[in-house]
């Protein structure tokens, strides 16, 4: 017996004609030769091949998708990867701010002589490196502020800008009280001046950026971040590395990294404007996250000085001095004659000649313990309220011990910078 094969299509019928179905046979007949199993075998697969084909061939979209070649499967991987993959440009406070004065910062290189006894030339060589800022650019020249620790001593200065343009540079001016230094080079590969900001309008905790570059040029231009951590910071200060405090500086604090290198580099903030010139940190290996930078408002002036004289004028006495603490206690007593309730003050040690002491009438071993009526303990604070407090010319009243009496002098300042 003949059925008909019938495939139902969305409720249609179609006609597939006729196939020839398994027979069935009698338990007896079933043990046929080898032959027969396998022609009877093939048949069937054959039949059920047919069928196959006829049904993808009516219904194609019923066939399986061609396997992919191992190759197509990785193109077809990449370039998935690939489209996945975006140029996109972030932007932030820090970006901008970054992209508006970072051009202004340059490396400072400080050149000195290096000769000895067996050679027969003379070579300059680097003898450190820095960072400065680029604050003015006026008739061909470009001006350079940096810290005066970075040049000092230097034979030569060169400076890096950020296109990597090396440029030689002179040193205008120094000071070694504020640490700052003002270069002057040719402008014309300067294209970024610094935007000079106002440092007493910084807040606590406002976020700042330093640039410089740490550890050397192969980190020029380095970037940190952090915020302002203190204000009016009073740092202590041994300017001649004998132990013995010479100054106090007063800087901002933050956190934001600064490592040697960065000296003389720029702190910035949000706007892109400069509110601070980096000097120094704390480098222990207890602490972390503490630098310093010198107030922009309190570096203009000495900048500017430094640009116009090379020098800071400040008010001089004339004397050099010692501190009382430095004294032995048979000394206080045999050679100054100070009463027994007199442990502090400062010495003078000398005095030079058609200054402002030797005129008023100071001498060697009198012990100063009083300026315009403050109390005077020490070197440091002397020169804090010599050159914080006076001006040059105006009238300075000391009051001093001489063999056990107590003086009175009165001293018109001069200029430092003629003595």
């Amino acid at each position: 017996m003949r059925d008909k094969l019938v495939v139902i299509d969305e409720g249609r019928m179609i006609d597939m004609g006729y196939y020839d179905p398994i027979p069935t046979e009698p338990r007896s007949r079933r043990k046929q030769s080898k032959k027969s199993v396998f022609f009877a075998g093939m048949g069937g697969v054959l039949s059920g091949a047919l069928l196959v084909w006829a049904l993808f061939a009516v219904f194609p979209e019923l066939a399986p998708a061609e396997e992919e070649s191992a190759a197509e499967v990785v193109a077809d991987e990449e370039q998935a990867a690939a489209l996945q993959q975006s140029a996109t440009t972030v932007t932030t406070d820090v970006t901008e701010a970054v992209a508006k004065a970072a051009g202004a910062v340059v490396g400072v290189t400080n050149l000195q002589t290096a000769g000895g006894f067996w050679s027969e030339s003379e070579e300059t060589q680097s003898a450190g490196t820095g960072s400065g800022v680029i604050y003015k650019k006026k008739d061909g020249k470009a001006y350079v502020v940096t810290n005066h620790h970075v040049i000092d001593g230097a034979t030569e200065v060169e400076v890096t800008l950020a296109d990597g343009s090396k440029v030689p540079a002179r040193i205008l001016g120094s000071d070694i009280w504020t640490d700052l230094a003002v270069l002057e080079m040719d402008a014309a590969k300067v294209e970024t001046v610094a935007e000079l900001g106002d440092s007493s309008s910084l807040t606590l905790g406002e976020p700042v950026i330093a640039i410089g570059s740490p550890l050397g040029l192969n980190f020029f231009g380095s970037i940190t971040t952090g915020v302002i951590s203190g204000m009016d910071r009073i740092v202590p200060v041994d300017l001649n590395q004998d132990s013995i405090i010479d100054w106090q500086a007063e800087v901002l604090q933050t956190d934001a990294a600064i490592n040697p290198g960065n000296s003389g580099g720029a702190l910035i903030n949000l706007e892109g404007q400069l509110i601070g010139i980096n000097s120094m940190k704390i480098a222990t290996s207890s602490v972390e996250g503490i630098g310093f930078a010198i107030p922009i408002n309190s570096a203009v002036p000495i900048i500017s000085s430094l640009e116009n004289t090379g020098v800071v004028e400040r008010p001089a006495m004339g004397v050099t001095l010692i501190d009382v603490a430095s004294v032995p206690q048979s000394y206080r007593t045999s050679e100054l004659a100070l009463p027994p309730d007199v442990t502090d003050g400062v010495v003078v040690e000398s005095v030079i000649a058609d200054t402002p002491a030797a005129l008023a009438g100071l001498e060697p071993y009198d012990v100063i313990v009083s300026m315009d009526g403050q109390p005077i303990t020490n070197m440091l604070e002397l020169r804090q309220h010599l050159y914080n407090e006076k001006r040059i010319g105006e009238t300075l009243t000391v009051t001093a011990y001489r063999n056990g009496r107590q003086l009175e002098f009165e001293l018109v300042l001069t200029d430092s910078a003629n003595m």
